[in-house]
């Protein structure tokens, strides 16, 4: 049996959640909004579009809602691609998964253009399948997502585990017949995370083994 991990991105790959509020203050100072740390704990989890409609206004037409949302992404994509917030032991365990034949792959609900910024920085080559927003038409928690990074590496779903931060991350894991690994990042807490196989305060604490006894004790 072939195993394999799915890295949701977000929070799991990089800690990208000072680097989203900060693309949010820097749009609101373009756009001469007010934008603060409380606002940032709603939109938290939210599309980009959900927040636009309502700090932004309502009565705002969609190719304008389009136009601000795609400029907030392009000032998140300065921020990470300028230093990169790798989430700490990522790099050491996908190399310690790559030695003992896992295959690897991104399952994000993101703008490709989001991701692949921080792919090609991670190293591209290092995974066997990347799915973004555009390859699905259905967010987490619906797990078309990591279906669909399952039916691109080839695997069955119960030969898959998959690492997810967010609460709709974890169920959509779960519905997709994968191990659902949650791990604690900024901005997410354990009590969120409870519907999650097994929880880690860090990726440090996974290995290949240990992954592969959780994969093959559902299998």
């Amino acid at each position: 049996m072939t195993p394999a991990v799915i890295f949701d991105m977000d929070g799991v790959l990089i800690d990208s959640y000072e680097a989203h509020f900060q693309s949010w203050i820097d749009l609101a100072r373009e756009t001469g909004k007010k934008f603060n740390r409380e606002d940032f704990t709603w939109a938290f989890g939210r599309t980009s579009r959900e927040t636009v409609v309502k700090y932004w206004g309502s009565d705002l037409s969609p190719e304008r809602v389009a136009q601000l949302d795609d400029r907030k992404e392009e000032l998140y994509r300065v921020i990470i691609a300028d230093k990169l917030p790798v989430m700490p032991g990522v790099m050491a365990l996908m190399d310690d998964l790559h030695r003992n034949g896992f295959m690897m792959a991104v399952g994000s609900s993101g703008p490709p253009e989001n991701v692949y910024v921080t792919v090609d920085q991670l190293g591209r080559s290092r995974f066997d399948a990347i799915v973004t927003g555009k390859d699905v038409k259905k967010g987490k928690p619906n797990p078309e997502v990591f279906l669909t990074a399952a039916k691109k590496l080839g695997l069955e779903p119960n030969h898959c585990a998959v690492i997810e931060d967010a609460p709709a991350g974890i169920a959509a894991a779960k519905a997709a017949g994968m191990v659902a690994i949650g791990l604690t990042s900024t901005g997410r807490t354990r009590t969120e995370l409870v519907a999650a196989d097994v929880i880690v305060g860090t990726l440090t604490e996974l290995n290949a083994d240990k992954i592969r006894g959780l994969i093959e004790s559902r299998c």
